[in-house]
């Protein structure tokens, strides 16, 4: 058999085909891609992409020539930022927008600013905690986790308004909720009843986001305004303002800087009786004690309370609070300025010295909000005296849960119910809380001769406080109030300073002009002449349910 002679090899004999379709080059069979080759890149897939610098997407990391990391990094953020018209890229390019504009005018994210003042003065505010002149122990009840007494007053905490003078500015803002925020938070946390290591920086963080950047648009530690008159003899009227249940004394910094923006002093005290999320007790040789949000279980033997045995221990440190910075405030208008901002142990107040001879206590109130209303009425039982010369009480939605109501008030009251608060009907000791207030404003209308019991309309329970303001829909939402936030707290403005007209000298005007509109909450028991002279304004946003008669024309 003849043997097959084989041809030799060559080069021209072997054909490759043309690399028609770079699908992919991950395929460890796949032909390697010629990247220089103009024919390779220009018949690419469309599923292959080239970018900038001719590395085609899908190349081997080897094959890659490496490129500087700052340029890397700007073709990366370039693609990132290239426009897409996807409902995704939309979204987030509008939440950068918004972070951008929020931080260019320096506004909360999630949140609005505080408003400024509309009063004719500029208004200045100053963080007071100076020791109290003895220390008092209200109550024998100890906190079961370490034996201490609960109800030791060391230090008061108040913060004051005032008319200050134009064109002085202070040092920073305050902050709305002071620093730390973790300590404000883990009393909304206890409160809540889920104080926990997880739950603690959920609210610290949601606090921090949503209003850990606000400011009090009030002056710091700027002077007292000086007199107009020429004369230096004006005095200011003063206001103890005592806050709610879980509030504390940057909750109302808008009622007070607005009635300060009219010419009251108005001290907001901050109330360490645990009824407060938390406070920071700093004492005369500088020592810190947080005080917390407080249940009666965590007294010991507290189990065993009654609610309102441990709401009553608390009424009484609060009434020795207001005691003390009546005190304070005496001792300020006594010429004793100077060791005030000595004791101060928030370091403010430089310009106290000159508030000798200003405050006039002959036009002193004390007013309050919820518990601290209930407050408000149990401080007004020693009224007038050097202790509480207070002339008079405001009291804002006065609790239904804060204990019993004191009724052995000899000075004028107003009272004032925000709608929600009218509205709803509420069991107290027995009987509808709407009737119990109603009682004793008819009952010292009696005996003084000067009384109101009104319904602030369209209002809900938060509404006099900085809430509205900084959450307006999300409170609209939750609370039913239908009224504009600033326009309802101008409404309980405007009526104090009408409250405060009065004290001063007896004139009754606009809402306290008038007489008995509604003696029961949504009942009109005028008549047609009556109904017809009342004017729009006070139609449209007050029912008065207690009132002196209207005055005759």
């Amino acid at each position: 058999m003849a043997s097959r002679q084989l041809s030799a090899y060559r080069d021209i004999d072997v054909e490759l085909d043309a690399l028609a379709e770079a699908l992919s080059f991950e395929d460890p069979d796949s032909p390697l891609p010629l990247l220089d080759d103009n024919d390779n890149t220009v018949r690419r897939s469309t599923r292959t992409r080239v970018y900038p610098d001719g590395i085609m997407e899908n190349a081997p990391k080897w094959m890659r020539t490496a490129q500087p990391w700052s340029r890397s990094m700007s073709q990366r953020i370039l693609t990132t930022l290239r426009p897409r018209l996807t409902v995704g890229y939309l979204l987030w390019s509008l939440i950068g927008l918004y972070v951008l504009y929020c931080i260019l005018i320096q506004s909360p994210l999630l949140a609005s600013r505080l408003p400024s003042y509309s009063g004719p003065f500029e208004v200045g505010t100053i963080d007071i905690e100076v020791p109290v002149r003895t220390l008092r122990n209200t109550s024998d009840s100890v906190l079961a986790s370490n034996g201490k007494l609960a109800f030791s007053l060391e230090t008061v905490l108040f913060t004051l308004y005032y008319p200050a003078e134009k064109g002085v500015r202070g040092t920073s803002h305050h902050y709305w909720v002071p620093k730390p925020i973790s300590l404000t938070a883990e009393g909304f946390a206890r409160a809540t009843h889920f104080n926990n290591f997880i739950s603690r920086p959920v609210f610290t963080f949601a606090m921090w986001t949503l209003v850990g950047s606000i400011r009090i648009p009030a002056q710091v530690d700027v002077p007292l305004i000086p007199p107009t008159s020429g004369k230096g003899d004006e005095k200011f009227p003063v206001m103890v303002l005592s806050h709610g249940l879980a509030s504390s004394r940057t909750d109302y910094t808008h009622y007070c800087g607005e009635l300060a923006s009219r010419g009251l002093v108005v001290a907001a005290i901050e109330h360490r009786d645990g009824s407060g999320p938390g406070s920071m007790v700093i004492a005369k040789d500088g020592k810190k004690r947080k005080v917390m949000y407080l249940t009666k279980d965590e007294l010991r033997g507290g189990k065993e309370m009654e609610s309102d045995d441990l709401k009553f221990e608390q009424l009484a440190f609060r009434q020795a609070e207001i005691e003390e910075t009546i005190a304070v405030l005496q001792s300020l208008d006594a010429g004793k300025g100077s060791t005030v901002f000595t004791d101060n142990a928030r370091k403010e107040g430089y310009s106290l010295e000159d508030w000798e001879g200003k405050l006039d206590f002959s036009q002193t109130v004390v007013a309050g909000h919820s518990f601290g209303a209930t407050g408000a009425f149990q401080a007004l039982k020693g009224a007038t005296s050097n202790k509480n010369p207070a002339v008079g009480g405001i009291a804002l939605d006065p609790g239904k849960s804060s204990g019993r109501l004191n009724t052995d008030i000899d000075v004028p009251i107003l009272i004032v119910h925000s709608d929600s608060w009218s509205k709803k009907s509420t069991p107290f000791f027995g009987r509808p809380h709407f009737d119990t207030v109603r009682d004793i404003a008819r009952d010292v209308l009696k005996r003084v001769g000067s009384s109101w019991f009104l319904t602030s309309l369209k209002t809900s329970h938060p509404s006099v406080t900085d809430a509205p303001l900084i959450e307006p829909l999300l409170l609209r939402w939750a609370t039913g109030a239908t009224i504009d936030a600033r326009q309802g707290l101008q409404e309980y403005v405007r009526v104090t300073m009408e409250f405060m007209t009065f004290l001063k000298n007896g004139t009754r005007e606009c809402v306290l002009a008038e007489g008995v509109t509604h003696e029961e909450y949504g009942k009109d028991t005028m008549t047609d002449e009556e109904r017809a002279r009342i004017p729009k304004e006070t139609a449209k946003y007050w029912q008065i349910h207690v009132a002196p008669p209207r005055e005759v024309e």
